[in-house]
């Protein structure tokens, strides 16, 4: 029986900024949005726990996809990396 999806999860870019977690990262999203009356732009940040077999550092960029909840707090996982930090 092949495998199906179900509904169409949200998919998120980000930087990881914690890796202290066995198999768990935590990443930064920035969105821009519109202030409704002064119409400027405003820069809104969340922070995600997402679940990563990719073995990611801090610095990454990474796509992160929206999954059933793996933990108290994890709901995303990261679908892959894409581009890989100069740190080391």
């Amino acid at each position: 029986m092949a495998t199906q999806r179900r509904g169409n999860p949200k998919v998120r870019q980000g930087v990881v900024v914690g890796d202290k977690m066995q198999k768990t990262v935590v990443v930064e999203v920035q969105t821009k949005i519109q202030h409704p009356q002064y119409k400027k732009f405003i820069r809104r940040r969340n922070r995600f726990k997402a679940h990563d077999e990719h073995g990611c550092r801090t610095g990454d960029k990474v796509e992160i996809v929206e999954t059933r909840p793996l933990s108290k707090t994890k709901r995303w996982r990261v679908r892959k990396v894409l581009e890989r930090s100069m740190e080391d």
